[in-house]
């Protein structure tokens, strides 16, 4: 894929379509390309993270248990897996595996980091793009704590 095709792709993710285009330029050009056979295990549920992976094309199913369960999610095309690991190591939390042949693009932390370091305009507004999404979850669990307490009250 081009540079360019890989910048496009990064853009439609709503946190990196923040990134000033030099950043995103930065972004693309050292991230990693990797096709997966059907089967094959992208990560594990528990293993540390350290980055995100954007699908390209095909498909990743995600699921929290090692059962033979269904899926719980398909991550297709265009999809970012992981992307709470671009800014922080966390263990994963399902198991990933390419239900067809897929091509993924592997966005380290390492990457992430220097990109941002080195854009701080960029690293701004990300920042923010997260607070808002923080605040907007503490919004949530406040209504849903006066919704059980409602339901304790009766």
């Amino acid at each position: 894929m081009a540079l360019d095709d890989d910048m496009a792709l990064l853009a439609r993710q709503p946190l990196l379509s923040l990134m000033e285009r030099d950043a995103l330029r930065l972004l693309a050009f050292a991230a990693e390309s990797r096709i997966l056979r059907a089967g094959d295990v992208l990560f594990r549920a528990g293993e540390p993270s350290d980055g995100a992976f954007l699908v390209v094309s095909g498909a990743v199913a995600l699921t929290a248990q090692d059962d033979g369960q269904p899926a719980s999610e398909i991550a297709g095309p265009g999809a970012m897996i992981g992307e709470l690991a671009l800014f922080t190591s966390v263990p994963r939390q399902v198991t990933a595996i390419a239900r067809e042949p897929t091509q993924i693009m592997r966005l380290p932390r390492s990457v992430m980091r220097r990109v941002l370091g080195e854009s701080p305009d960029s690293a701004d507004a990300i920042a923010q793009a997260i607070g808002d999404r923080l605040r907007g979850f503490v919004e949530e669990l406040v209504s849903v704590r006066a919704a059980l307490g409602a339901i304790d009250r009766k």
